[in-house]
């Protein structure tokens, strides 16, 4: 009599809602109440018939925005200025990025390094050096004899009369913005392999053949990541018009229509537009120049050699690079100068006459600016720790499993670096008229306007979600870089997982982890558009709300700015310095949609 068949156990199946899924779409619920759902709040106001409750569908608010004269100028000129810092920030970087990546020339080192300082300056902070050196009683023309006002003046050519402030703020916002393309540039360059380049070399091609047809091709996907950034930063930057009193553009329409927002739905309609142009340029220039990027099958085989410049051609390079350089460093020079001024000591000289330190001594001193730097320091404090957090699972997810929704989770993460910082501001301000926070229970938890508001959590949800494309990237880079192995061996031993991530994953990626949250902490301490917007009362001031208060105010007030951007400055360069160490060339790749 035969045996009964043995029918094998089915496999056991991972259940669907394993602890792991709870916290991956736990993770995807925070992004989307945080960072989606404000972004939607604008849209809807900008398209609701009763702007009080919200409700109802109309195109009238649209059609008024394109119908007023007064707009459309100032939608034109918002993308003349981005269409303009683009193009000029990439003549800039591109050039530079090529030959420092594939020649070496004399200073190599120490220009690669002076380069990248922009990042260290807010554009708009720099625009109060500008005016000591480009003003009209400025040392530019103190030192050549001229009458020029090249940030404010008015030219009158061919029977027209234009102003110069336009221009004034592209070359400041393209000084500012480069490096972003520089780094994202020189990542890509890293990855070529030099054989395509010699291969065509021996076929007969020209340099600039090879440059057109091969390496222009290959790192275009980085240039366009980079550029894709600057062109979003500049067409919604509300800091640098605001300090070159440029008004006629739509982020300063924008930010006086805050006084409005409660009754009014322009600045919401004004608002959904600026993200409509953003995304709809990013999509265009995607399609005309991300979309016909090549892919080579492999990663370089071996490093590329450096070509040694000798003679004219070394000192032809040398001399581009420490001129632009240079250009890059004069907003910080006008503003490390004009922070040790005395009041009225630099005007119509090349150089200050007076000296003091007494700036600084009331930027760290004195009630208010002393409690804008704590509240910046507090604010960033928390939106690191937030992020350290966040960065870390979400990273862990991305890379190490394959549960369903880790794609959405990682395109939501990056979301913040294609959509305008000001949009997502406004969003926040759009939550805080909305239950649970008007009307509800949240509402002596976090508001932003009223008698006596409370910023603070909405700030640091700001700085958090706006950052943390940085942590993630750099965490996702570090646990690229980790053999999985490692942690499944402590498991094997024993520990539990989360005992392996601790004890194993994180030591290994902790520079990345230190780097990712020292670029949140410092990019925090000089967050623009959120501060401006979110901080409505002196006592939430952060440093950048602070700076430009005291730019504004008649007297010591320009002067004790400065001081508080030099504070900054000295800050961001630490910062910067300590993760470009840890990171290397990766520091390109966080900067990249």
């Amino acid at each position: 009599m035969g045996h009964p068949p043995v029918h094998p156990k089915p496999a056991s199946r991972r259940p669907v809602f394993s602890w792991q899924a709870i916290i991956l779409y736990a993770l995807i619920a925070f992004l989307l109440v945080t960072l989606v759902y404000p972004i939607l709040l604008t849209v809807r106001g900008g398209f609701a018939a009763d702007i009080a409750t919200k409700s109802g569908f109309t195109l009238e608010h649209l059609t008024l925005i394109f119908a007023d004269p007064s707009t459309r100028r100032a939608l034109f000129n918002s993308l003349l200025l981005a269409l303009g810092t683009t193009t000029l920030a990439t003549c800039i970087a591109l050039p530079l990025a090529i030959l420092a990546a594939g020649y070496k020339f004399p200073g190599k080192g120490l220009f690669q390094g002076l380069v990248l300082v922009p990042m260290i300056l807010p554009p708009f902070v720099g625009a109060i050096g500008m005016r000591a050196i480009l003003g009209r009683e400025g040392s530019l023309n103190s030192l050549l004899g001229t009458d020029w006002d090249l940030l404010g003046g008015m030219v009158h050519a061919f029977g027209t009369t234009w102003s110069l402030k336009p221009l004034g703020v592209i070359v400041l916002q393209s000084l500012s913005l480069y490096p972003i393309i520089f780094l994202n540039t020189t990542a890509s360059l890293a990855n070529l392999d030099p054989a395509l380049g010699e291969a065509a070399e021996n076929l007969g091609s020209t340099p600039w053949q090879r440059f057109r047809r091969i390496t222009l091709p290959l790192v275009r996907p980085g240039i366009f990541a980079g550029a894709t950034i600057v062109f979003i930063w500049s067409f919604t930057e509300l800091g640098t018009p605001l300090m070159f009193d440029y008004y006629d553009v739509v982020p300063v329409q924008i930010f006086n229509g805050l006084k409005e927002v409660e009754n009014s739905a322009r600045p919401y309609a004004l608002t959904v537009v600026m993200l409509v142009l953003a995304i709809g340029m990013y999509l265009l220039g995607r399609k005309l120049f991300g979309g016909r990027s090549y892919a080579m099958y492999a990663k370089a085989s071996r490093a590329g050699g450096e070509t040694e410049l000798t003679g004219l051609k070394a000192w032809a390079v040398t001399l581009g690079f420490a001129l632009v350089a240079f250009l890059a460093v004069l907003p910080h020079l006008g503003v490390i100068l004009t922070s040790i001024t005395r009041p009225g000591q630099w005007y119509g000289t090349v150089l200050p006459t007076a000296l003091t330190t007494s700036h600084f001594q009331q930027a760290l001193g004195a009630p208010d600016s002393f409690q804008a730097i704590v509240n910046s320091l507090k604010f960033s404090t928390l939106a690191m720790c937030t992020n350290v957090l966040l960065g870390l699972l979400i990273a862990y997810f991305i890379v190490r499993t394959r549960i369903p929704g880790r794609q959405f989770l990682d395109a939501l993460c990056m979301l913040p670096l294609a959509v305008p910082g000001l949009v997502l501001a406004f969003g926040f301000v759009a939550m805080s008229l909305r239950w649970p926070f008007k009307g509800g229970p949240l509402e002596g938890f976090a508001s932003i306007f009223g008698t006596d508001p409370n910023p603070v959590p909405f700030l640091v949800i700001a700085y958090a979600v706006r950052r943390l494309p940085y942590i993630v990237r750099s965490t996702v880079a570090g646990l690229e870089q980790t053999s999985a192995e490692l942690e499944e061996a402590a498991i094997n031993l024993g520990a539990s997982r989360v005992t392996a991530v601790r004890r194993v994953i994180v030591p290994l990626i902790l520079a990345n982890i230190i780097a990712g949250s020292l670029l949140v902490f410092s990019f925090s301490m000089l967050e623009v558009s959120d501060s401006l917007i979110l901080a409505q009362q002196g006592r939430d001031y952060p440093v950048t709300k602070a700076i430009l208060a005291f730019s504004e105010r008649l007297g010591d007030g320009p002067y004790i700015a400065s001081a508080m951007g030099v504070w900054g400055m000295a800050l961001l360069t630490v910062t910067l310095l300590a993760a470009s160490n840890l990171l290397g060339k990766k520091l390109g790749s966080i900067f990249r949609v």
